[in-house]
């Protein structure tokens, strides 16, 4: 957090919570003017990066959703927030890429090669 967001939330933000990886939710305090809404933002834990927002809190912030939604009701099929890992170690890497040897399997037979007339 850089020393201007830190002195706007400090004069002017209401913590409303704080999600698993510790990034802070504020709204702020006053009542906004007719016709507009309330002011949202996050303090990121670490780096800055928008894709470490969970779900829950993505919808809060952006007036999907009045309060943050329920944690506690998941089903068996959702996966674990992950924030975007491209350009780190834990980023995805095919079969055949080249930070992974560079090898990949032949092409079966249901491919069929373009060649110009």
């Amino acid at each position: 957090m850089n020393i201007g967001t830190a002195i706007y939330t400090w004069l002017n933000g209401r913590e409303v919570g704080e999600d698993r990886f510790g990034n802070r939710y504020y709204e702020h305090k006053s009542e906004p003017a007719p016709g507009y809404r309330r002011k949202r933002w996050v303090v990121y834990k670490g780096i800055v990066e928008a894709s470490k927002v969970p779900a829950e809190w993505h919808a809060w912030l952006h007036y999907t959703a009045e309060a943050p939604l329920d944690t506690e009701q998941s089903f068996e099929w959702q996966k674990e927030h992950l924030p975007n890992l491209t350009g780190t170690r834990y980023a995805y890497r095919p079969p055949g890429h080249v930070l992974e040897g560079g090898k990949r399997d032949r092409a079966t037979g249901d491919y069929e090669a373009w060649t110009p007339n």
